[in-house]
């Protein structure tokens, strides 16, 4: 078993970690699950110990003490920098011979098409999106919070969703039913109240994502503000569909548009209602889809047909491992050095398409670019 070329994928979020044992053959040798995966609160170390238990089961029950390579898509890994800290700390376990590392959105996209083509929306804990062309093209957005100019998620929603229920009880705003729905959901008879038990602690800060099923359930039973609401949503998830299918040149092809996370794969009606028109209008030819079950594994052959194509690039050996007293994190010479990406890449992180460099000039005289040919791992 132990020669067999494996590759050890995890998709880590906010709330959950799934991590399987992957064959070349794209067999599913052992999964395992784990805790949610949050760096900015626990910091790089901690996130990273936390995946060591469920790493050690499906190791265990693949019958395997190592894979050939890691393939990684982290919530939180939402910068170019971000992914960096997250590979190196990833290749200090020496859990494989290289590493990838992406955001967990390109979990997403694996999950709904069989090639890297198309783009995909997250709306969980927050919100994210990326798109991606075979050629290596590739659209992202920071998406670390309203500083990045985002909105929407499951916590952004909950915490609209108290500002204009606050407003409304004292008189600032208009009426909302939101005012009555959020502090009985926390079994409370106003919103001074759940203003002053959320402010105490005696309602903990993470029971906040609990309000967001109240307020679609407010918006089901037509209250204006609650209804508003989903419809921002919807509007937000269409823009950032539509504007990285402009930035790839997709907007006139039929191009596959994935939708996933807690939110958008909840089934709330007028979200996914309001989604479709919105992109049928601004992008008629998006194939739109839900994913109920995004796994990093659900196209393994992406990993090893992008793995084979990096390794001819640079005339190095098959996924076979690093030889003895090499850095994991390097390779050995002739080998894919963990955090590069060897197949050119433009990159539209900010719009632009210019071709910027995160590594040295490679042997081959080309250079690599920062995002991602084909979520490469």
């Amino acid at each position: 078993m132990g020669l067999i070329p494996t590759v050890l994928a995890i998709d880590a979020g906010n709330s959950k970690t799934d991590v399987a044992v992957v064959t070349a053959r794209g067999e599913v040798l052992a999964t395992a699950r784990g805790g949610g995966f949050r760096p900015p609160v626990v910091g790089v170390g901690a996130a990273v110990d936390a995946l060591a238990e469920p790493v050690a089961r499906a190791f265990a029950d693949a019958g395997v003490t190592t894979a050939s390579h890691v393939s990684a898509c982290l919530a939180n890994a939402d910068l170019p920098v971000e992914e960096e800290q997250l590979a190196a700390a990833l290749g200090e376990r020496a859990w494989a011979a290289s590493v990838a590392v992406r955001n967990d959105t390109f979990a997403v996209l694996r999950a709904g098409v069989p090639e890297p083509r198309g783009v995909a929306v997250v709306c969980g804990a927050g919100i994210n999106c990326v798109g991606m062309r075979p050629d290596g093209r590739t659209a992202r957005f920071p998406a670390i919070g309203r500083i990045s100019g985002d909105w929407g998620g499951g916590w952004g929603l909950a915490e609209e969703a108290l500002w204009y229920a606050a407003r409304a009880e004292d008189g600032r705003g208009e009426a909302t039913e939101l005012a009555r729905a959020l502090p009985a959901h926390f079994g409370l008879g106003s919103m001074y109240a759940l203003i002053e038990a959320l402010h105490l602690g005696r309602v903990e800060h993470g029971r906040r994502h609990e309000l967001t099923p109240v307020l679609f359930r407010t918006a089901a039973h037509g209250d204006r503000i609650a209804r508003s609401l989903v419809d921002r949503l919807a509007e937000e998830v269409a823009t950032m569909a539509a504007v990285a299918l402009t930035r790839l040149d997709l907007l006139g092809e039929q191009t596959p548009v994935l939708l996933g996370g807690s939110v958008l794969s909840a089934g709330h009606p007028r979200l996914d209602d309001g989604v479709r028109d919105l992109l049928a209008s601004r992008a008629p030819k998006a194939d739109v889809r839900v994913v109920t079950a995004a796994r990093c594994w659900a196209r393994p052959s992406w990993a090893w047909t992008v793995w084979a194509r990096e390794r001819r690039h640079w005339n190095g050996p098959g996924p076979t491992g690093t030889p003895a007293g090499a850095d994991p994190r390097r390779g050995a010479p002739g080998q894919v050095a963990a955090g590069t990406e060897q197949v050119p890449a433009a990159c539209s992180w900010a719009g632009d398409t210019a071709i910027r460099s995160r590594s040295s000039e490679g042997r081959c005289g080309c250079r690599s670019g920062p995002q991602y040919w084909a979520a490469n791992g």
